[in-house]
């Protein structure tokens, strides 16, 4: 069973890596729904890679965009 200081220390030292993949995805997201939090937006600030983060919002944007014109069009095409 992990100690809670065990628990903190873990966190304060993914605080202050680069992120990963899965982590570049999830700050993604969450910016994208305004639901990022203080600590990733200052992990993904100073650790970041602010090219990677441009590209995953692109990414993210496009596909968004996409899913939601095929799914008003399959809905539409229902009638």
């Amino acid at each position: 069973m992990e100690k809670p200081q065990d628990k903190q220390d873990q966190q304060e030292i993914d605080a202050t890596q680069k992120p990963g993949f899965l982590a570049l995805i999830v700050s993604t997201f969450a910016a994208a729904f305004g639901v990022q939090t203080d600590k990733n937006r200052e992990r993904d600030f100073q650790h970041g890679n602010i090219y990677s983060f441009i590209a995953a919002g692109i990414l993210f944007t496009v596909f968004f965009v996409l899913g939601t014109v095929f799914l008003v069009k399959f809905i539409l095409a229902g009638d």
